[in-house]
């Protein structure tokens, strides 16, 4: 019997999951199938700081502890998180520790990372999905932490939040999605104000339902292949980028074309090409890059949300059921988010 590439990743994947994450067979259980939403957060709650990338130091600290205690929250430091190995924030194996215990901890409530970079995607192979299953709670950051956000949704069925890192520029207008969402238990409609800086361009009009899935692209490409990436199938991408020329941007979305993602999805959304240039002449535009890709696909399709390197964040549910409208910019949630 013939099985192309694709079909033979997935089933891979698919027969890994299913040793990892073990169905739950007592009456009023969940399958292991079943998309699991954390807990939502509370005034007092504690949160687990972790550095599973690049490395942190004491100033990186402080300035977490006052973003996080100006939430109402308390803070419980991995025990690694000032660990250094060369570009990493300690050892893969040590990493991968401070987040599975974070998971096992019933103090702690939810996890943020400290900061991106590099590394996450080295320890996903450490991470215990079986027990991070068992223990759904928030999982929080962007750029690099992509490939956690990714891998344990895939792998542990867990929806998981694309928005700020603890260094990030806490800001009233990012508080004010993290609140809403992770505290309130709100549905709600992600939209650019119309007063701001980032305005949205229009690559293909219409609406689109579907899960959401995404993160930076650069993080997405390369992991590519492995077993640590959702189902594609009707599916809202988004992505976002930083410091990357045009062109690399191209060559970043052909490879999603040629290993048969974005033939699969609903709709497409490039957040923020943050700092991206042309490059050496001669060149093309990044939205004439977007539009030899993605009008081809015939799907609702915008550049502009305000995800990814920019001071203003959503927080951004990754696995959720949303419906898009591409003529608008919006990101309607069809559901809360946490329980």
């Amino acid at each position: 019997m013939h099985i192309n590439r694709r079909q033979f990743l997935t089933s891979i994947g698919l027969a890994t999951l299913a040793t990892q994450v073990q169905p739950f067979t007592a009456q009023g259980q969940l399958s292991r199938n079943t998309t699991l939403k954390p807990p939502h957060l509370q005034i007092g709650d504690t949160v687990g700081l972790i550095a599973p990338a690049s490395t942190v130091d004491s100033q990186d600290i402080e300035t977490a502890q006052r973003n996080i205690a100006d939430l109402g929250l308390k803070l419980k430091l991995g025990k690694h998180i000032l660990d250094r190995y060369g570009y990493l924030a300690g050892k893969d194996r040590d990493r991968a520790f401070d987040l599975n215990s974070m998971f096992a901890d019933p103090s702690v409530k939810a996890i943020i990372a400290m900061r991106g970079g590099w590394g996450c995607n080295r320890i996903l192979p450490w991470l215990n999905y079986t027990d991070i299953r068992k223990h759904p709670k928030i999982l929080l950051g962007y750029s690099d932490i992509t490939s956690l956000l990714l891998g344990i949704n895939a792998r542990s069925r867990l929806i998981t939040f694309h928005g700020p890192v603890a260094t990030s520029t806490w800001n009233q207008f990012t508080v004010d999605y993290f609140r809403r969402i992770l505290f309130n238990k709100e549905a709600i409609t992600m939209q650019n104000p119309t007063s701001g800086e980032v305005k949205i361009e229009i690559i293909t009009p219409g609406k689109a339902k579907g899960k959401l899935i995404g993160g930076n692209l650069s993080v997405l490409s390369a992991m590519i292949g492995s077993m640590y990436l959702p189902a594609w199938q009707n599916s809202i991408l988004f992505i976002e980028e930083i410091d990357e020329d045009v062109y690399r941007v191209d060559r970043m979305l052909t490879q999603l074309k040629n290993a048969g993602i974005l033939n699969q999805i609903a709709g497409f959304i490039f957040a923020q090409c943050t700092d991206c240039s042309l490059g050496d002449a001669p060149n093309f535009t990044l939205m004439q890059v977007l539009q030899d890709h993605i009008r081809p696909l015939n799907i609702p399709a915008w550049y502009g949300s305000m995800i990814g390197h920019i001071k203003n964040k959503f927080t951004v549910p990754v696995g959720l059921q949303v419906e898009i409208d591409a003529n608008l910019g919006t990101i309607k949630m069809l559901e809360s988010a946490v329980i």
